[in-house]
């Protein structure tokens, strides 16, 4: 396998899920500006990372990455062995795509990525306040439990928590749901998720 990215973006989440099955791969760190090189275009037409080759097998879209590493390479509990778990997988997964990262982004984008004079403040405060529902909703499915679909770390934690990362350098409260603050914790200190962190 050959893997494109980077570990300062998204590609991050897919090295965290290759790096959690002890995948054998080969990382090719590439930069979000070198993305449009030919050789990433001719991977993935949209010119993004991350992009993961698999013999013969091109995937691009970091979710879509990780499910297939999750199902190909994972074992159970990691990845669910029964088509109700990883129905469940999916779900928290398009949660986390859907109702945290587009609020999240648009957070760290007033806050920190732009220029002082683009940033709104009142924006960044919006998509924050709008991202308690979604703290809320982990908060209570967290009641009782070690992790999203029970007593053991899946994908689906991995997912969530990969997008989550960011909460902190977007400055976003968690005080109000200590289950979440506390698992995102737990999933981030992961052996494999700190393996990443001194990739390139």
């Amino acid at each position: 396998m050959k893997f494109y990215g980077t570990s300062k973006s998204r590609s991050a989440r897919s090295l965290w899920a290759l790096e959690e099955v002890g995948a054998k791969y080969e990382h090719i760190p590439t930069e979000v500006a070198k993305a449009k090189s030919p050789e990433i275009l001719a991977l993935n037409p949209n010119g993004h990372i991350p992009v993961l080759e698999d013999n013969g097998t091109v995937l691009w879209e970091s979710m879509a990455i990780n499910m297939y590493v999750a199902v190909k390479y994972g074992k159970a509990p990691f990845c669910p062995d029964t088509i109700e778990g990883r129905g469940e997988a999916l779900k928290w997964s398009f949660f986390g795509v859907t109702e945290i990262e587009p609020h999240l982004m648009t957070a760290l984008m007033h806050r920190v990525f732009l220029p002082a004079d683009q940033r709104d403040d009142k924006a960044a405060q919006k998509a924050a306040d709008t991202l308690q529902g979604p703290l809320k909703i982990i908060n209570n499915q967290l009641n009782g439990r070690e992790y999203l679909l029970g007593k053991d770390f899946t994908i689906a934690d991995l997912n969530v928590a990969s997008i989550l990362s960011y909460a902190g350098l977007a400055k976003i409260d968690m005080s109000a749901t200590p289950n979440t603050q506390a698992w995102l914790q737990k999933c981030l200190g992961r052996e494999a998720n700190q393996r990443v962190r001194k990739l390139g």
